[in-house]
């Protein structure tokens, strides 16, 4: 089970997370979110994640080729565009600037769940309001459950991410809010518990 731990915000929050088994950590850069980085921030958090483990960087309000030119700019793994907001045509500007990319939805928005139906090598699955940690209803995935590299995300936390992941059967997880003390602030604890039980976590029929 491929495991991201996003929204960090320290250098220790990326070195827990990488000892706890994190696959990938998440660096948002967004004006609108508690869990925004300023640019200078980010670069040192980008430099410190270790080799083997990818580091995403997560935009929501960044025009699509800007986002991409600051992934390569940070030395990112993988830019990931989260919301309506972004178009098929963004991503194919952006392709051009940074090729490995990320599409962040919501069913809610009846996206195409078609894995690289927009050109990106992962599919992350939210909730409509992205940060939340609201859950959302896996019902839904009964007729729009997509194939291959995609993440569930949304309302995960320690305490379901066992039993998400045995309704869903995602490739991958990805949680925020669920390991946080207080909006934008991780708790290391948290953290190391969702990681262990991802990991452990068996989906329905396999």
């Amino acid at each position: 089970m491929f495991v991201k731990v996003c929204g960090l915000g320290t250098v220790t929050d990326i070195d827990v997370a990488v000892a706890a088994g994190a696959d990938a950590v998440g660096l948002v850069v967004s004006g609108t979110s508690v869990r925004g980085l300023d640019p200078e921030r980010a670069v040192r958090l980008a430099a410190h994640v270790p080799p083997g483990v990818l580091s995403v960087l997560v935009v929501n309000d960044t025009p699509a080729v800007d986002a991409a030119r600051m992934a390569g700019d940070l030395g990112i793994g993988a830019l990931q565009l989260h919301g309506r907001a972004y178009r098929e045509e963004d991503f194919a500007a952006a392709a051009e600037v940074f090729p490995r990319l990320w599409r962040a939805t919501s069913l809610s928005d009846r996206p195409d769940t078609r894995v690289g139906a927009y050109g990106e090598e992962v599919l992350l699955l939210d909730s409509p309001r992205a940060g939340s940690g609201e859950p959302w209803d896996l019902s839904l995935l009964d007729t729009a459950r997509p194939e291959g590299a995609w993440l569930l995300a949304g309302g995960l936390a320690p305490h379901n991410v066992g039993e998400a992941i045995g309704r869903a059967r995602p490739w991958g997880v990805d949680v925020s809010s669920g390991v946080e003390s207080a909006p934008g602030v991780k708790d290391h604890d948290l953290i190391r518990a969702f990681v262990t039980a991802a990991k452990q976590a068996v989906p329905q029929g396999a």
